[in-house]
């Protein structure tokens, strides 16, 4: 009988080989190959459920995992490398160690599949890689926080609707960022607690009927159980979807950010200054300073949501069970990865060494009537109706603007003559300092409530660094 001698994990059953188009199409592509030190974890547990099983002795288990580790060893150091036939990380390793174990290497494919392999393995790394991206969102933290301690006092205006609206600290204004951010961390280690369950033992579909014990390889590899359900463990990628909807919602809060530096930075606005390491010059305007990092992030967010989304494309209609389809998974979690990869570095040092002018902050903090609601207040707490307070303060802003003044520079003659209710006393809330101060309540800008969010924040942050560690 002829027998199939390939190095492929499949084909007993064909006659021939696959065409080249096929071995093109199905090959998997050179960075899916970053998965071998999981297949390797994954393996060394395989191999002592083996042992378990009866199918290794113990000699050949120890012998197997010693194998596996001089591996992982030669893999990492680039000593052991794919070749142009190996069609993805599975068959690269089984490979190699069946050309330096003979027959047992062959052994270890007993009891599982390249279907639980690979949903495995991406769960493993998916699992490594949220703590990273924990770890370097932590650093953007770091700089906004360090910003904001700067800021505490510094005066800014506040904007709805990119329309001057009430002064705020500057710390508040960055601080509102850095919430977002600890929501992203805090959806990675949600992502986490969902993803903490073994696909192994689930084989092609229906479990294993050698490897009965994954709750004990579950437990070797880090997770807290197995599946509970074969089918369920080999076909679904909501983990892998769930993941990257943090990444995008991770991407839409950096571009919000970088937007603000665009405006921050514009001659219009004069907020800040980049640091010349971080920005960017024109090829034929020698004047232009680009906050280009601030560009590409809010660019590269958008292949975040993308692929977030071609994943539930992908998995949308498939029949329940492996289906090559999901093989999709691995180019949607690397694309979001190594985005962030270059895009958190870069902002983290670009917010980390901007220059805040706040001189100008304070002066533009009360342009555009910004204390109008100082008075609108005011009024309230007299008495008047705040319906009436609303239409007295809007007749005031007209004034203003008729005269070209601030309502700071209103003289008590001025206020009288919009309406007799207006009196002098109101004229120590008309500083921007008074109006920030006024806002003590809990999430407030007041700057001892910014004071004490910053504190909250770091402790949540120290916290969550503890988690990206583990």
């Amino acid at each position: 009988m002829h027998m199939n001698t390939s190095d492929r994990l499949w084909g007993a059953r064909f006659r021939s080989g696959p065409s080249a188009a096929l071995a093109a199409l199905s090959r998997a592509p050179e960075a899916y190959f970053r998965l071998a030190p999981e297949d390797l974890r994954a393996s060394a547990a395989h191999a002592r459920e083996l042992v378990r099983a009866g199918i290794l002795t113990a000699a050949e288990g120890e012998t197997a995992e010693a194998a596996l580790a001089q591996l992982s060893i030669d893999v990492t150091s680039g000593s052991v490398v794919p070749s142009p036939s190996d069609e993805d990380v599975h068959t690269f390793l089984e490979r190699v160690l069946k050309d330096r174990l003979g027959d047992l290497g062959g052994k270890m494919r007993a009891g599982r599949s390249r279907n639980d392999q690979a949903a495995n393995d991406l769960k493993m790394h998916l699992r490594v890689k949220a703590r990273s991206i924990a770890a370097s969102i932590a650093l953007l933290q770091d700089a906004l926080i360090a910003q904001a301690l700067d800021h505490q006092t510094t005066l800014a205006p506040g904007f709805t609707h990119l329309q001057p609206a009430q002064p705020v600290t500057f710390a508040h204004q960055l601080l509102a960022h850095a919430q977002g951010f600890a929501r992203d961390i805090d959806r990675l280690q949600d992502f986490d607690r969902r993803a903490a369950r073994s696909p192994l033992g689930a084989a092609a579909l229906a479990g294993s009927a050698i490897c009965v014990h994954p709750e004990l390889s579950a437990v070797e590899l880090g997770y807290d159980a197995p599946c509970e359900n074969s089918i369920d463990a080999v076909g679904s990628r909501d983990h892998v979807a769930e993941f990257l909807f943090v990444t995008a919602m991770h991407g839409a809060n950096l571009s919000r950010l970088a937007e603000e530096i665009f405006l921050w930075s514009s001659k219009q606005f004069r907020w800040v200054v980049l640091d010349d390491g971080y920005a960017t010059g024109s090829s034929i305007m020698p004047q232009k300073k680009n906050a280009d990092i601030a560009e590409l992030t809010r660019g590269r967010a958008s292949r975040l949501i993308a692929v977030q989304n071609g994943m539930l494309v992908a998995l949308k209609g498939l029949p329940f069970a492996y289906n090559r389809d999901l093989s999709e998974d691995k180019w949607a979690a690397f694309e979001a990865i190594d985005t962030l990869a270059l895009v958190l570095p870069a902002m983290s040092g670009m917010i980390a060494t901007m220059a805040v002018d706040r001189d100008r902050l304070k002066a533009q903090s009360t342009e555009g009537f910004t204390l109008a609601t100082e008075v609108a207040d005011w009024l309230s707490r007299q008495g008047v109706p705040f319906s009436e307070a609303h239409e007295v303060t809007g007749a005031l802003v007209r004034f203003c603007e008729e005269r070209g003044i601030e309502l700071a520079e209103l003289s008590p003659e001025d206020l009288a003559s919009v309406d007799p209710r207006l009196t002098a006393d109101v004229l120590p809330c008309l500083t921007p300092e008074a109006a920030v101060a006024a806002r003590s309540g809990y999430g407030g800008t007041a700057p001892a409530r910014v004071a004490e969010q910053i504190e909250r924040l770091q402790n949540l942050l120290a916290r969550q660094r503890a988690w990206a560690t583990t």
